[in-house]
């Protein structure tokens, strides 16, 4: 499952972990691959430097997202270093789910690093660039100029609907949202209980 910035995707994941589905998450296994004590937080601080540690030893996300948004080879750099940390966790994760679980993985950047491809069913939470804006203004206080820097650095809606075998539309009510997500849990149970898929979008 993937999703620009502000498009919905945490209430999905919730609605389908309500459901049974066991979710394998990449931004919190990010989070945890560069906690303090790990080999992945002393491989950052060794390339970027103490500076991008805080006072009580956690990582500085701020200053290394400012350190690598201006440059490729900085971003590549640290992409070396946590993406085989965070695919090995995600790994782990999957393994430890129950036998016959539908497993979620919710992939920020799935469209952007072209993943798609290593999943049986790729999910896309849609919404309209102008709804991401007031979601992220209004519920994470970011300004409106930065909301729209982090949209545009991530892959458009086109790019994204073009890879989804099911899109979920999140531009309108919650109850709107619900459906589908029952709808979509009834199609992965389908193919899980090898019955045909019922056209996807």
């Amino acid at each position: 499952m993937t999703g620009g910035i502000g498009s919905g995707k945490s209430e999905v994941s919730r609605r389908l972990v309500s459901l049974g589905a066991a979710l394998v998450d990449a931004d919190a296994v990010a989070r945890e691959v560069v906690e303090p004590g790990t080999p992945g937080l002393a491989a950052v601080a060794q390339e970027f430097g103490e500076e991008v540690l805080r006072p009580d030893g956690t990582l500085d996300r701020d200053r290394l997202g400012a350190i690598v948004f201006a440059d490729d080879g900085r971003r590549e750099r640290l992409n070396a270093i946590v993406h085989p940390l965070i695919g090995e966790r995600m790994q782990e994760l999957v393994e430890d789910a129950p036998a016959g679980a539908i497993v979620v993985y919710d992939v920020p950047l799935l469209t952007e690093n072209d993943l798609a491809g290593l999943y049986d069913v790729v999910v896309v939470v849609d919404a309209p660039v102008e709804e991401q804006v007031r979601r992220l203004t209004e519920l994470r206080g970011m300004t409106e100029e930065a909301a729209r820097a982090r949209i545009a650095v991530q892959a458009t809606r086109e790019r994204r609907r073009a890879v989804a075998d099911h899109v979920i539309d999140n531009s309108g009510t919650i109850e709107s949202l619900a459906a589908q997500v029952d709808d979509l849990w009834a199609e992965l149970t389908r193919r899980i209980n090898g019955g045909p898929p019922q056209g996807g979008h």
